[in-house]
């Protein structure tokens, strides 16, 4: 059993202020010194990282697409224990799928699972008593769903305020706070930087995050909000372990390098998690300022949260890539996810890179954006061949050519994807390790295993 007071904030649509308002929450909650959990829906590392920062503990990503609907709950448990208050940010709109499963993947699905309350946020710029339809049809369509009540966004006035009051106190909602239009302003840094502003502990991203906590404390009633929070029931069945999901740890401790910062790494908490559970030291390397991996380093993991955007600095960083065009070159195990792939390229954009995989990046405009069902192309560090899991892409650069002579993956309606090279497996497919703790205890087998003579 797990008890720990909770909330879901979703909203109608995108765009209605769920993220600023999740920040300002949990800023708010923990200048109170309540111990707070954030949670962002989906496969948005960006926004977990924020919760993260507001929170002072690491944010988690809850996506049943990545991981299962049933590892939903336990990893939930495992990331709020000992919290005296979790958040979970939706994703899009309430009963919203990316992937064409609400019944199993929408914030509506999560917050059953989680048998939380779910807090509406909905701009009412434009809006007035027609404010009480519309929640009361969200609250209507689901009949399994809770929705606690509503925090209104952008309202014009006191006496707009007085109108959607009385309005939603006509249907039986409660309304736990009222923001005007200007009190969540956009303060966070561009979000092209990704995470990097809290892998280095941005002073910029820590004020925002904090000017967002003092809009919040100053409109939302908290007391109630946190008596909401409070009702929630008893989460049955068992929390997430890495050291369950792991299995025994090698006898030797081999240092694995983790890219990242002060402030966290650019993967998903549970890496570094499953890592150590599996007998490894994890010692955090930055790509964008450490000039040699760390004493000792028998593999490099560089998670999917790295940005493309920071090419120059990457490429700036010669003695680093050039540590990691050795440590590769011995066939010590190296994983790269995302962003990381072009940082072990030739090149990108003209500018020299690692050049550990013969491949050249470019950026593009548009995003390529959604998740792949992938097939293991070869044996590699990371699967065996044959095996398949579910990852999620984003990014606007490509690599040419997209794949090695030995390929990372393959999936249906694409040409195979990523390159396999001795102890080497880069791919732009980000999988979350929770739901494949296996790749933690390959990486660490590889690790200790005597290093492959260069050729």
């Amino acid at each position: 059993m797990t008890v720990v007071p909770r909330v879901v904030l979703s909203a109608p649509s995108s765009g209605h202020g769920t993220g600023a308002l999740s920040l300002g929450l949990l800023a708010a909650l923990a200048d109170r010194e309540l111990d707070v959990a954030g949670f962002k829906i989906g496969p948005d590392q960006v926004d977990a990282a924020y919760l993260g920062l507001a929170a002072g503990r690491p944010g988690r990503n809850l996506d049943p697409r990545l991981v299962g609907p049933e590892l939903v709950a336990p990893l939930f448990a495992h990331g709020a224990a000992g919290a005296g208050f979790a958040l979970v940010q939706g994703t899009m709109g309430l009963y919203d799928s990316i992937a064409g499963r609400p019944e199993t993947e929408s914030t509506a699905a999560v917050a059953t699972a989680l048998r939380s309350p779910v807090v509406l946020v909905v701009d009412v710029a434009a809006m007035g008593q027609s404010v009480a339809a519309l929640v009361h049809g969200f609250r209507a369509y689901d009949e399994q769903l809770w929705l606690g009540g509503v925090i209104l966004n952008r309202v014009a006035s006191p006496r707009h305020e007085t109108m959607l009051r009385e309005a939603l106190d006509d249907v039986g909602v409660p309304v736990y706070g009222a923001l005007r239009r200007h009190e969540l302003p956009p303060v966070l840094p561009a979000r092209r930087h990704g995470l990097v502003p809290v892998v280095q502990r941005d002073a910029e991203a820590q004020r925002a995050v904090r000017r967002l906590g003092e809009a919040v404390a100053a409109t939302v009633d908290l007391d109630r909000l946190l008596g909401l929070a409070r009702s929630a029931p008893e989460l049955t069945g068992t929390p997430w372990s890495p050291e369950a999901a792991a299995g025994a740890p090698a006898g030797e401790r081999p240092v694995v390098a983790l890219a990242g910062g002060p402030g966290g790494s650019y993967s998903h908490p549970e890496t570094a998690e499953l890592l150590r559970a599996a007998g490894a030291e994890v010692v955090t390397v930055d790509p964008l300022r450490d000039e040699s991996l760390p004493a000792g380093t028998r593999a490099l993991v560089v998670g999917g949260g790295l940005p493309e955007t920071y090419a120059e600095q990457l490429s700036a960083n010669r003695r680093l890539c050039i540590a990691v065009a050795e440590l590769a070159r011995t066939g010590r195990p190296v994983i790269a996810e995302g962003a990381g792939l072009l940082w072990l390229a030739r090149e990108l954009d003209g500018l020299p890179m690692c050049g550990v995989l013969d491949a050249v990046g470019a950026s593009r405009d548009g995003l390529v954006v959604g998740y792949r069902e992938a097939t293991a192309a070869g044996d590699s560090v990371v699967a065996p061949a044959g095996a398949i899991l579910v990852g999620h892409k984003q990014h606007a650069a490509v690599l040419t050519p997209r794949a090695g002579e030995r390929a990372a993956w393959r999936w249906e309606g694409g040409a195979p994807e990523g390159f396999v090279w001795r102890g080497v497996h880069a791919s732009q497919l980000v999988p979350h390790w929770a739901a494949h703790p296996e790749i933690a205890a390959r990486l660490v087998a590889a690790a200790v295993a005597p290093a492959e003579a260069p050729a």
